[in-house]
């Protein structure tokens, strides 16, 4: 049984896919989870960069992977992460003091006594859902703090919070609030700025987000506000050098609370953002979480609809601080995949056997899974074959978290196939998308191209070796500042 302090990961607990896992592969998440959790600090260095070894086990876990293929993802990324320091005992009670617990708050050297409090408050509380709705729905100045820090740091607390209220873990929930206890404040002007001026604005229907991206992209002021030698460039760039031009396109996003609670018996949330997520690949990874919050409905749907503003909100000026990328749903069903015989096999049924290279102990414990999966998983992508090779891929887990969330998306999406809103819809679209992620992270050279909108970010050499994970020289959160 799950706990506060004790992670535990069943066959049948997969999170949003649905899948079915086995014994083996439960176990070994289980195990990899809590060594995660007790051993390594959130942050691997002392420049910010983020742990992602929990997120990239349940993707893994999440979409059918090996517990072989677990193993491996772990090894690759265990090495070069910081230890965990013990907590203070001492602090529990000090940090339930909130004019004492400012004065540790946004510093990293406070993580572990952050995650013992937790632990503790989930446990005193009676469960993760009352320690949640104590510091984060609450509506006193300690929830809403809570709130601004869950989206700071490219979305990784939001991230992590995803993953333990998914998988219905409270020490990964701990774990996200801890995370959120050490990231900055900074963000709070923007978000309750343009909360602000949404609220005064006259009620009016919001703008498809299609709508607000153009119009963001075709505000000079605003579409030249981020350089590309800002350290930071929403801090440094959007809202240093456009914060008016910001807060007023941003007060634009109003969700109304039928679209928070969804409709038809849908999860609205994931499909309304559906033309942000391709900007930043954070912002598709987390967009799963709206479909999760949306089935607690213990959560007020004020907060509901305010998360999803904050994160819309947060789209938008991430898609202008990486320079206001073009964005064309045409490029994407123009695109020719690189591998013309998957693309062409797009109707054959699920596979249990790779047809290409594979360990096969991996194949021989992933048989007994896909036999069990095969009906469920045939449709979600072009191909059965691209599963396992997105399994075997050397990774930090930024790949399959990304793919994990664009299958989200696919299966969610087709109730909505007629709303004018839905940027991506149909089979084939969406096997555009599937190829792109698995051409992009198989090609050489660098795996990702940063900073998209501008005109330096693509002159980078295709012979150039794929960054060491060791290295991170992604920058802060594995992706540039």
């Amino acid at each position: 049984m799950a706990t506060a302090y004790k992670i535990h990961i069943t066959p049948d607990n997969t999170g949003l896919w649905g899948i079915r896992q086995n014994d083996q592969a439960a176990e070994a998440a289980t195990v990899l989870l809590q060594k995660d959790m007790n051993n390594h600090h959130v942050f691997f260095n002392q420049e910010g960069f983020h742990d992602h070894i929990s997120h990239q086990i349940l993707a893994l876990y999440g979409t059918g992977a090996s517990a072989s293929d677990l193993r491996k993802a772990f090894a690759e990324n265990e090495s070069y992460q910081r230890a965990a320091k013990a907590p203070r005992e001492n602090l529990v009670e000090e940090l339930r003091d909130w004019d004492k617990a400012k004065q540790r708050l946004g510093k990293e050297q406070y993580y572990s006594d952050w995650l013992l409090f937790f632990e503790h408050e989930i446990e005193r509380l009676g469960g993760w859902q009352k320690t949640l709705s104590e510091y984060m729905f609450k509506g006193d100045e300690r929830s809403q703090d809570m709130l601004v820090r869950m989206y700071a740091g490219f979305l990784h607390p939001l991230i992590q919070l995803m993953y333990g209220v998914e998988w219905d873990q409270p020490a990964m929930v701990a774990m996200a609030l801890a995370q959120a206890s050490v990231h900055r404040d900074e963000l709070a002007p923007f978000l309750l700025g343009a909360e602000a001026k949404a609220r005064a604005s006259a009620r009016l229907p919001m703008p498809r987000i299609a709508e607000l991206l153009e119009a963001a992209a075709g505000n000079e002021k605003l579409r030249n506000s981020p350089h590309l030698d800002d350290g930071n460039k929403i801090r440094d760039g959007v809202l240093a050098r456009a914060w008016d031009e910001a807060v007023e396109c941003t007060g634009r996003v109003k969700v109304s609370p039928d679209e928070a609670r969804g409709a038809d018996g849908g999860d609205v949330q994931y499909g309304h953002l559906r033309g942000v997520g391709r900007g930043v690949a954070h912002h598709v990874t987390s967009a799963p979480i709206f479909v999760t919050l949306n089935k607690q409905d213990w959560i007020p749907t004020e907060y509901k609809v305010r998360m999803l503003e904050w994160k819309i909100r947060m789209d938008i000026v991430q898609y202008v601080a990486r320079g206001s990328p073009k964005l064309s749903v045409e490029k994407i069903a123009n695109y020719v995949p690189k591998d013309e015989v998957l693309s062409s096999s797009a109707d054959r049924k699920f596979s249990v056997l790779p047809s290409f290279p594979y360990r096969s102990s991996q194949v021989d414990e992933n048989t007994r899974t896909n036999i069990t999966n095969a009906d469920r998983l045939t449709g979600l992508f072009p191909t059965p074959e691209m599963l396992p090779r997105m399994h075997s891929l050397s990774d930090d887990g930024h790949v399959i978290k990304l793919w994990r969330a664009v299958g989200v998306g696919r299966k969610l999406s087709e109730p909505y196939e007629d709303r004018s809103w839905l940027q991506i819809k149909g089979s084939k679209l969406w096997d555009q998308v599937a190829h792109l992620i698995m051409d992009s992270v198989e090609a050489p050279g660098p795996r990702w191209v940063r900073n998209a909108g501008f005109e330096e970010a693509w002159k980078v050499s295709v012979t150039s070796p794929k960054p060491s994970y060791l290295s991170h020289s992604r920058g802060k959160c594995s992706l540039p500042p």
